[in-house]
């Protein structure tokens, strides 16, 4: 088996340079770095973990604890994260956990007692969870979260969710419709409350009334979408337009107009928040916000590796596709 001294004497630098190498360790030329990474792949060298984990004191492993019903959105960041823990000599372990309960405790503990990881990456609604956030900091574990909000400790990436919300708003306004139902998110995901508040900016913008019967709290989840979608259509005066504030309760009102044979958009027009991949099979596609997903998985990672890096923030876009329309 091909050894790290075997390296070393290959590319004629010491074991401790190529030890540095592997670590991803800063303060290495790109020449020396790119000498040893020829002798890596040369010899097919594969850097012992155990050896890692005592030579460094560090596990080489991230958790990724999620408790999310929206698997779109999940995934996307997941491979992002997933890609540059590759890129950086980690391993990310995946790991669902509940929101409230001693439960997510109890499995927190048991990830830590059997992995030790090196930090933690959450999205909401873990992002905002305070007795979990408090235990990780007791615990001393590295934790970075997505969209979280307040001022706990932790690298957040923040996102511009009332920017986003208000693209929406925005963009249905300019098409010609006055009356639209939006589906709210579950209470727990504080940024995405974000989202309604922009959209709301943008009803005041456009001096359009704020109906509160046309706001209907969702779970995140498909099924939701389908019964906030059901309710509002009930209304006497029902919305020309609906906008659900993430892609699967979109979809599931896109699948409830099909059912009950309204056309998309020329009945109803449809708008959904994230780019999942869903909503680019969907028919008609879904007219969403982008968020950039596998960057932002990515960007944890880094922050988590190599510590938090000032840089600019990222930018959410409108994507117009074939469920937004002008009223009938």
């Amino acid at each position: 088996m091909t050894s790290i001294h075997d390296v070393a004497a290959l590319a004629k630098v010491s074991i401790k340079t190529v030890s540095r190498v592997v670590n991803k360790a800063p303060n290495v030329s790109p020449e020396l770095r790119d000498r040893v990474q020829a002798a890596i792949e040369q010899l097919g060298y594969r850097p012992n973990q155990s050896a890692r984990r005592l030579a460094g004191g560090r596990s080489f492993m991230i958790a990724f604890l999620y408790n999310n019903p929206a698997p779109g959105y999940v995934s996307r960041i997941q491979i992002g994260a997933a890609w540059r823990c590759r890129e950086l000599g980690y391993h990310l372990v995946v790991e669902p956990i509940s929101h409230g309960g001693e439960e997510r405790f109890e499995v927190l503990d048991r990830l830590v007692a059997a992995l030790r990881p090196d930090g933690v990456l959450l999205v909401p609604p873990l992002s905002d969870d305070p007795g979990l956030l408090a235990r990780l900091v007791e615990m001393g574990l590295p934790y970075a979260r997505i969209a979280g909000s307040g001022k706990e400790g932790g690298f957040t990436i923040e996102t511009p969710e009332r920017a986003g919300g208000r693209m929406v708003a925005d963009h249905l306004i300019a098409l010609g419709h006055r009356r639209i139902g939006v589906i709210t998110p579950p209470s727990t995901h504080h940024a995405a409350q974000h989202r309604v508040e922009g959209f709301r900016d943008g009803l005041a913008a456009a001096g359009l009334p704020v109906e509160e019967d046309l706001f209907l709290q969702g779970r995140f989840d498909f099924a939701s979408g389908i019964e906030a979608g059901e309710a509002l259509l009930a209304l006497p005066q029902p919305p020309s337009a609906i906008f659900a504030t993430n892609d699967e309760m979109a979809l599931g009102v896109l699948t409830l107009a099909h059912n009950i044979g309204l056309r998309v958009p020329e009945d109803l027009s449809v708008a959904g928040f994230d780019d999942t991949t869903a909503s680019h099979t969907s028919w008609p596609p879904l007219t969403t916000v982008r968020q950039p997903l596998e960057d932002m998985g990515r960007r944890v990672i880094d922050a988590l590796a190599k510590g938090p890096a000032e840089g600019a923030g990222f930018e959410f876009t409108l994507i117009e596709r074939g469920s937004s329309g002008p009223p009938s």
